[in-house]
């Protein structure tokens, strides 16, 4: 049975909010990990300060992912939210731990507690983007389900060797997208050195890529039976490719916005071959294909998926109008005042 309009234009809607999340609240997870590798009380004031207007938005997009999901593709909700609740929890107590953490931090006169509340920023950061590549890589592979389409395997069986490398891949991303964004908002050394480090990472990125590229041929085979005859997936890979070398240049001649502008397009590329090599699946089930969650038979009604597409019409346009407009206002170098964290 071949999947709707409807269908397909969830499925595209769902990874287009995944890759908006991903782009986003990339670069501020990216911040907060590189906080850990920072002594300095007064950068690590301006590292906070320079996503504190901007993160809790970038956050919005994972929600409504989590909401279109629901609402699209319920089964498939159902299924990774109970099958993945440990590492969704722990994914929780990150991003919890990173909010609290910047509220916190300055309410007390003293070295130590500081510490402590950057510890939590730097540590809530590095936990969700480490499980997030994890569990891109476990849907990647494919999920053990039963007949039914519910979980049947364990927490220790997600963290296989592919979506390992893709949870240290995504680590990589995200540092190297979260030197590219502090660049853009720093000046002087801490600029110079935020480009320096996301050169570095860089590598690092190119080289897992290719390490959980070359294993998922041998892992889940499947992905790339169907997607190399695609053109849609060769145009995405030329775009990743090109943003990833172009990348080092915009570095090397210190074009920071450049810089993030490639680090974030070549994000939203992967999560689109992502797609791209899973379509129609949403849920591919390990070792059993006839079990796999797809779009036909794991969405929601057609007038349930025509209403909500109305309102995705009416609704993206605003969010991506008050997207431009808060970063527009909070672009430049951040500088402390009595008002900053």
């Amino acid at each position: 049975m071949e999947a709707t309009g409807l269908q397909v234009a969830w499925f595209v809607l769902f990874f287009v909010l995944i890759a908006g999340y991903a782009v986003l609240d990339g670069f501020d997870l990216g911040v907060g990990v590189l906080s850990l590798f920072n002594r300095s009380d007064a950068e690590r004031r301006l590292y906070i300060n320079a996503i504190a207007p901007v993160w809790d938005g970038n956050e919005v997009w994972l929600l409504t992912a989590g909401g279109a999901l629901f609402a699209a593709f319920p089964p498939v909700y159902a299924t990774t939210f109970s099958g993945m609740y440990l590492a969704m929890m722990l994914v929780l107590l990150g991003l919890i731990s990173r909010a609290v953490a910047m509220e916190f931090r300055g309410k007390i006169e003293s070295a130590s507690w500081r510490r402590v509340w950057d510890r939590a920023f730097g540590l809530g950061s590095l936990l969700p983007t480490i499980l997030f590549g994890v569990a891109v890589g476990n849907v990647l592979r494919g999920l053990p389900l039963d007949a039914q389409g519910e979980f049947v395997g364990t927490f220790l069986g997600l963290l296989n060797p592919l979506a390992l490398l893709c949870g240290f891949l995504a680590l990589a991303m995200f540092v190297t997208h979260g030197a590219a964004y502090l660049a853009c908002r720093s000046e002087g050394d801490l600029r110079e050195r935020s480009l320096r480090t996301a050169g570095r990472i860089w590598w690092a990125w190119v080289g897992l890529y290719a390490a959980a590229t070359g294993f998922a041929w041998f892992d889940a085979p499947t992905l790339f039976a169907a997607s190399v005859g695609r053109p849609v997936f060769w145009a995405l890979l030329i775009v990743m490719a090109a943003c990833l070398g172009g990348f080092p240049v915009a570095v090397r001649q210190s074009h920071a916005n450049r810089a993030l502008f490639l680090s974030g397009t070549a994000i939203a590329a992967t999560i689109g071959l992502c797609a791209a090599a899973m379509f129609p699946d949403l849920v591919p089930a390990l070792a059993m294909p006839s079990h796999s969650l797809t779009l036909v038979n794991s969405s929601s009604s057609p007038l349930a998926l025509r209403t909500m597409l109305i309102i995705a019409l009416v609704g993206m346009p605003m969010v991506l109008a008050y997207t431009v407009f808060i970063y527009s206002i909070f672009r430049g170098p951040v500088r402390l005042d009595e008002h900053s964290y």
